[in-house]
């Protein structure tokens, strides 16, 4: 009777326990169930439109193309006839082995490319022979287009996701596309939209007799959302123009907004490069082989160099604020400023003024580096003690974005550098002061800035005391921007009265100072030009090349429209190539033309090149830096 019992228990236990899991696998999992691992179940994807991209005025800037896979599903393959297959697909048996190796090994259940992009002409031909080889099929895929052959450092590309992305993430399908750069990278959720799904029920014999439960479990593609770039897309044009044959970077923001209206890197390349079959060979061109002009590399966004000159308006502003000047406060200048007793800590200077007072507006139109010697000194030895006093003026050189990512909507960026007290207190045993790093009074010594930190440092000023955050996108489908990050202005720390002087300085730059040559007439533009030495060290030893030209400006004067940073490598001084490229680029922008007064200094420009130099130091590759840090 016991006996019985248990065995009428152990089979009740049995049951219950069997129709629990029925009960959990059809009716609770089964809502979340995917037939994507069920042998009997072929999953067809569905890819959607990428979203299209367009510059601040609507031209198109990239667009999709239709592309054709080869897929493979391995545990679906069966026993073929290797070389009739390898004949159809022209490839060899050993690289048939290979890939089918890595479709394997990325999942045996999952379809993954085996072929990836066939030319048109290879997809009519493939389509009617495939059938006969269970396991491959085509897939329709969406590339991308270029319409126009720039800005490809703030559109970036698409790629195959890595294997380990493929693995670990439930979107993507080994041989997938994502972004890899640029908007591309950073708006990736956005563009992709989502891809369809279509499920195929199979019998034995891998024929498909059906949907999956009618298509019940079937999903639709969501194509990606259009972008509107802040970008536009004839300034960014014509300034990659403008920097043929120069190395370098130059940065547009409209001040009002932080739209990013240019972000040119030179050289640079034709984004179609890196689209379709030709993506693999063209893609170790730029990025392993081209290890000296680096295309791929954003010197806009990457770069960080001496300011030099135009860092002379932020120890203005500061010493306007700390009240160790005002725009009447006077220095001499003998050729320079000596800062010790030893032949060498003396700084020259070119201003041109010898024993005269010089005052600020003066000072900042002739780039004099007494004036802001004295200056720098004042602010860093106010209280006595220097390591204070440095750290006082880091908070506010940091308030206008330096020294930090700005937080702008592309994925690259450095921080620069902008020392601090405890910098320096690190480096020195000894007491240090303000002649121990007179160099950042002039942009130099260990202050170090990307093109686009100092185009919104300009862009601060243009606004007397705030920006906004600079970034590239304006628009997703119809509707506009609103995250506060870009649409909140941050305030400096310099209050709005001490900008005047210092605007009104910047735009005497332009009418008699060192950027006097490259006026337009009827815009007043104000701006300051620059040159920073640029050194490396050979052997130990620390040897100077070629400076870097150099010019920050907005105009015009009174309500800005733009406000920009050029930096030319190797350029030498600011005036001489930075401030005609800068001038022609305002008066682009504004006046939508080139007067025919300015068109010998646009010839000028576009045929002035200065791969002769960069050669040169190629003849020394180690002492080839071009002036990155």
């Amino acid at each position: 009777m016991q006996k019985s019992f248990l065995l009428y228990f152990l089979i009740t236990i049995t049951g219950l326990v069997f129709i629990g899991r029925l009960f959990q696998l059809q009716i609770i999992k089964s809502k979340n169930y995917d037939p994507i691992h069920n042998a009997a179940v072929k999953t067809v994807y569905d890819y959607p439109e990428r979203g299209y991209v367009y510059d601040r005025n609507g031209e198109l800037l990239v667009a999709n193309q239709l592309s054709y896979d080869v897929m493979v599903q391995p545990n679906q393959v069966k026993p073929l006839d290797t070389i009739e297959f390898c004949n159809l697909l022209k490839i060899d048996k050993k690289d048939f082995l290979k890939r089918f190796k890595k479709a394997e090994r990325y999942a045996s259940y999952l379809p993954s490319v085996f072929l990836k992009q066939l030319a048109k002409e290879d997809f009519a031909f493939l389509q009617e022979k495939l059938h006969k080889y269970s396991g491959f099929y085509i897939q329709k895929r969406i590339i991308r287009d270029y319409p126009l052959p720039a800005a490809a450092n703030v559109l970036g590309y698409i790629g195959e996701v890595n294997e380990q992305k493929a693995r670990t993430n439930n979107y993507y399908q080994q041989g997938e596309l994502e972004g890899k750069d640029g908007i591309e990278r950073q708006y990736e959720d956005v563009l992709r939209g989502r891809k369809g799904k279509k499920y195929l029920h199979r019998n034995r014999f891998n024929k498909v007799t059906g949907s999956y439960k009618n298509g019940s479990k079937d999903t639709l593609p969501v194509n990606g959302k259009d972008l509107m770039l802040t970008l536009d897309i004839e300034l960014q044009m014509y300034a990659q123009k403008l920097m043929k044959g120069k190395r370098g970077g130059i940065v547009a923001i409209e001040p009002s907004t932080g739209e990013i209206l240019a972000l040119v890197t030179a050289p640079s390349y034709d984004p179609n490069m890196l689209v379709g079959r030709k993506r693999s060979p063209n893609s170790y061109k730029l990025f392993r082989l081209d290890s000296i002009e680096k295309p791929t590399y954003d010197r806009g966004l990457l770069a960080a160099y001496p300011p030099g000159s135009p860092f002379k308006m932020m120890n203005a502003l500061i010493g306007l604020q700390e009240n160790v000047i005002n725009k009447q406060t006077t220095f001499r200048c003998y050729h320079g400023y000596r800062y010790g007793n030893r032949p060498n800590e003396f700084m020259g200077c070119h201003c041109g003024i010898y024993n005269r007072p010089i005052k600020l507006k003066t000072a900042i139109a002739r780039s004099c580096n007494s004036y802001f010697s004295n200056t720098y000194r004042r602010i860093v030895e106010k209280d006595k003690n220097a390591s204070e006093g440095l750290d006082n003026w880091n908070r506010h050189v940091t308030s206008f974005g330096l020294g930090n990512y700005l937080g702008y909507d592309l994925p690259a960026g450095v921080p620069g550098l902008i020392p601090d007290g405890k910098y320096y207190d690190s480096r020195y045993k000894y007491t240090w002061n303000a002649a121990t790093n007179i160099s950042n009074a002039i942009g130099q010594g260990e202050v170090l800035t990307t093109p686009i930190q100092l185009a919104n440092f300009t862009a601060a000023i243009a606004n007397r005391g705030y920006f906004y955050t600079p970034h590239i996108v304006k628009k997703i489908n119809d509707k506009f921007i609103d995250d506060p990050n870009y649409v909140t202005p941050k305030q400096t720390t310099i209050d709005k009265e001490n900008f005047l002087p210092v605007i009104e300085a910047m735009h005497e730059v332009f009418k008699s100072g060192t950027g006097k040559y490259s006026q337009v007439k009827g815009i007043e533009i104000c701006g300051k030009t620059g040159t920073a030495e640029n050194f490396v060290i050979k052997n130990g030893t620390k040897v100077q090349l070629d400076d870097h030209s150099i010019l920050v400006a907005f105009a015009p004067k009174n309500n800005p429209k733009i406000a920009l940073a050029v930096f030319v490598e190797n350029g030498g001084y600011g005036s001489t190539i930075a401030a005609p490229i800068s001038s022609l680029l305002i008066e682009k922008y504004i006046n939508g033309k080139i007067s025919e007064k300015n068109k010998y200094r646009e010839k000028s420009m576009f045929n002035m090149s200065l791969e002769h130099i960069y050669a040169k130091q190629l003849e020394n590759p180690e002492e080839f830096a071009s002036g990155t840090k």
